[in-house]
């Protein structure tokens, strides 16, 4: 009588385990952009502290709109940002004190005319005065790189 069980039982086994990669299989695992869990906790979207001030990661782009100075660098080539990417000065990237990571930004020179689009991927600038830091390549389009900064307005795209 154990023997007809055995099989049943193996059967029923093997269902259970297909079923439950099946589901894993339809399942979303698209990759999440990675947060940068290391020394500061920048990207995990918590706040976090920079030379005594504490800064309050928004949880939401929607409707942000801001004047201000805009900085740019380069130098940082290959060190990591905030979202655990590889910081390229030739990409079209950027640092903000509080938009949430990954969000794409329309920078206009408010001195020319000339806008390009970023991805806020660092955090910063920490320097008083200064709203937005963008990449070499950034600054370039911007043409604000003789200068070294430029007033600015920053809108996020939805």
């Amino acid at each position: 009588m154990s023997r007809p069980f055995w099989p049943a039982a193996l059967a029923l086994s093997l269902t259970a385990a297909l079923t439950g990669c099946a589901s894993l299989e339809t399942a979303d695992l698209s990759p999440e952009p990675r947060e940068y869990l290391g020394k500061h906790h920048f990207g995990s979207g918590k706040p976090y502290r920079v030379r005594g001030r504490t800064y309050y990661p928004m949880t939401s782009s929607r409707g942000y709109r801001e004047i201000g100075v805009a900085s740019w660098y380069g130098s940082e080539s290959g060190n990591r940002t905030a979202s655990g990417q590889r910081f390229n000065p030739n990409g079209l990237s950027a640092a903000h004190k509080t938009l949430p990571l990954f969000t794409s930004v329309r920078v206009t020179n408010l001195e020319n005319g000339k806008s390009a689009v970023v991805t806020v991927n660092d955090r910063g600038p920490f320097v008083p005065g200064r709203l937005i830091d963008v990449s070499q390549a950034a600054a370039q389009r911007l043409n604000m790189q003789r200068r070294g900064s430029s007033k600015v307005l920053v809108e996020a795209l939805n």
